[in-house]
């Protein structure tokens, strides 16, 4: 019999106040949500950089961050940019492409999912607890208006199925919300070509991914919020039905490979 044994250090970011953040929001039309993130977003770490980007909104975002930027100032770093092709996926890429902290996240513009939430992120990814941290909308009461039925069951479907996938246990793979070190997200992009890159909101390519890599993944529970402004940006049928190919796709590539 042979045991092999994999040791890694726990504590990945030991001094969390030496430990700078970037926070990306991809955004495309909420230019109603635009002063509440300037407003909501915490500063953390040594460093809490916040970086825009536009997703070729129909309504005055670009024109709102324009503005909200030029004015700001307060503690926050912030960046703006405008996403070169289409989808959340890209806009996240884009994003992370300027961002210069150690730790990278993403905060969803509708601010569903609340920026309150973010220090419990940064403290479980820099007390080595978790090495992915993965929001959860599944845990909290919600409020009323805040996911609809059928969301509701879709969203624990994939659960269900990408823990299996991922042997890893999960309880929401679609929340918005999700952390992890610079460092790992760089070899992340290295692994996609394997993974195809195909998913437009880049939540099971950053699960798969960190899988393939065999890191940490763990939940972190958010409180969901209804919308304040605007309309979702997701497809319940269309999107539903291209998730679930994903999914059998992540277990051909990952848990039976």
């Amino acid at each position: 019999m042979s045991i092999f044994l994999v040791a890694r250090p726990k504590v990945r970011f030991s001094e969390p106040a030496k430990t700078s953040l970037s926070v990306v929001v991809p955004m495309r039309n909420e230019e109603g949500n635009v002063a509440a993130a300037l407003a909501r977003i915490p500063v953390l770490g040594r460093e809490t950089e916040v970086v825009f980007v536009e997703g070729n909104s129909k309504d005055k975002t670009w024109e709102v961050l324009q503005k909200a930027v030029a004015e700001y100032q307060g503690p926050l770093k912030l960046k703006l940019a405008r996403q070169p092709g289409k989808g959340k996926w890209d806009a996240v890429r884009h994003g992370f492409a300027q961002a210069t902290g150690d730790v990278f996240v993403i905060q969803d513009g509708d601010l569903t999912a609340p920026p309150e939430d973010l220090p419990k992120f940064f403290e479980v990814l820099c007390a080595g607890t978790a090495e992915f941290a993965n929001g959860s909308r599944l845990v909290y009461p919600m409020e009323n208006q805040a996911m609809r039925f059928l969301n509701m069951l879709g969203n624990h479907f994939f659960a269900n199925a990408l823990s299996f996938v991922l042997s890893q246990r999960i309880k929401d793979s679609l929340c918005g919300t999700k952390m992890m070190a610079r460092s790992d997200y760089e070899r992340l992009l290295k692994r996609l070509p394997e993974l195809g890159d195909f998913d437009p909101f880049g939540d099971f390519n950053l699960l798969f991914g960190s899988a393939l890599m065999g890191l940490r993944i763990r939940d972190v529970p958010v409180r969901y919020k209804n919308r304040t402004y605007g309309e979702t940006n997701i497809s319940r049928f269309a999107h539903g039905w291209l998730l679930l190919k994903m999914t059998f796709f992540g277990m051909r590539k990952i848990r039976f490979r």
